[in-house]
């Protein structure tokens, strides 16, 4: 097999080299898959850096996200959710591979009709933004969401799923090109929060000018957010992808009776394991009803795993939108 191994943190994704190792051997309780696409995301730059919470013993394969087809089930399962020829995607380390071991859990089918570059993308980003709007913030018919860095994985999944339940979306990006992208996924606003005086436009889109009433925020733009909050409204926080973890006017929170609130869809599995079927099973009627499309960035193509350097320096310096795949060739394919 041929994957990004890291032997030593490294400076950048421009150090990253492909491995030629050893085919996997799955353990009794693993599938082993045939990666066809893998999906960038900020958190391997982190972790090949060595500044990620979860940081697996050295040397270790690069990557999370995947699609691709089993190559055959767990040993020690009588009756596997998969069989041998499934098309599947998920997520466990070791994306950046041509042959990855994972256990069903982190294991979902393919949607009829969609590729693997589409589906590659979908594990991290679509659940946590579908479990942030819907039991977290409660998003309904009516409500004005705002929604930050919106042409973003997280972003475009979130501007679908709010639409998809009747809310109006005000989106904010960053360039003209991240403005129509937002627009084509059904934002019915956009917004440069570059702009110093962003906030009070929010507000002036809103009825009466009172502020929106849900926030969803990957970026750490808690403080700014609360000048266009509408009173009793929420905010859910995804991440920080602004390297900036703030310190928050409680003030301002206490005056507008605002909720603050948390999603990491990563802890879903211990806390509260009922709810990955319940939310998967919702996200996929989503899906067969045409109110949910994937969200990959075409305006450039990567293929082969030696791209993945590319693709996470200009996933990096914010250069994307959507989720960047990189096409994974197998076998002789791999040499064309």
């Amino acid at each position: 097999m041929r994957a990004i191994q890291v032997k030593d943190y490294v400076k950048g994704p421009e150090d990253l080299t492909v491995a030629t190792l050893p085919n996997l051997t799955p353990s009794p309780d693993s599938y082993l898959i045939a990666i066809h696409a893998s999906a960038a995301n900020f958190f391997d730059l982190l972790q090949i850096r060595g500044k990620y919470q979860y940081q697996p013993p050295l040397p270790w394969i690069s990557g999370a996200e995947f699609a691709g087809v089993v190559l055959s089930a767990p040993a020690s399962k009588s009756n596997p959710r998969f069989k041998k020829g499934d098309r599947v995607f998920g997520s466990s380390q070791g994306g950046y591979a041509t042959q990855i071991c994972a256990r069903e859990e982190s294991l979902m089918p393919v949607p009829p009709g969609w590729g693997f570059h589409e589906a590659a993308g979908l594990m991290v980003t679509v659940p946590t933004s579908y479990a942030a709007l819907l039991y977290r913030a409660g998003v309904r018919k009516g409500d004005y969401v705002l929604i930050h860095a919106a042409a973003g994985g997280v972003g475009l999944a979130a501007v679908q799923i709010a639409k998809a339940f009747g809310a109006v979306v005000i989106a904010t990006a960053g360039s003209k090109r991240k403005f129509e992208v937002a627009r084509d996924f059904g934002a019915d606003y956009t917004i440069d929060y570059n702009k110093e005086a962003w906030a009070e436009e929010v507000k002036k889109l809103t009825p009466k000018a009172r502020g929106v009433d849900i926030v969803y925020d990957p970026v750490g733009m808690v403080n700014s957010s609360l000048k266009c909050m509408a009173w009793g409204g929420k905010i859910v926080i995804i991440g920080f992808t602004s390297g900036n973890i703030e310190k928050v006017a409680m003030n301002r929170v206490l005056l507008k009776n605002v909720s603050l609130m948390g999603m990491t869809w990563g802890s879903y599995s211990k806390e509260a394991p009922e709810m990955i079927e319940r939310v998967w099973g919702e996200l996929f009627q989503l899906v067969k009803e045409g109110k949910f499309k994937g969200t990959v960035y075409t305006d450039r193509e990567f293929r082969g795993l030696e791209s993945v350097r590319e693709a996470l320096g200009i996933l990096e310096r914010r250069e994307t939108w959507g989720k960047v795949v990189v096409s994974v060739p197998q076998g002789a394919e791999s040499k064309l």
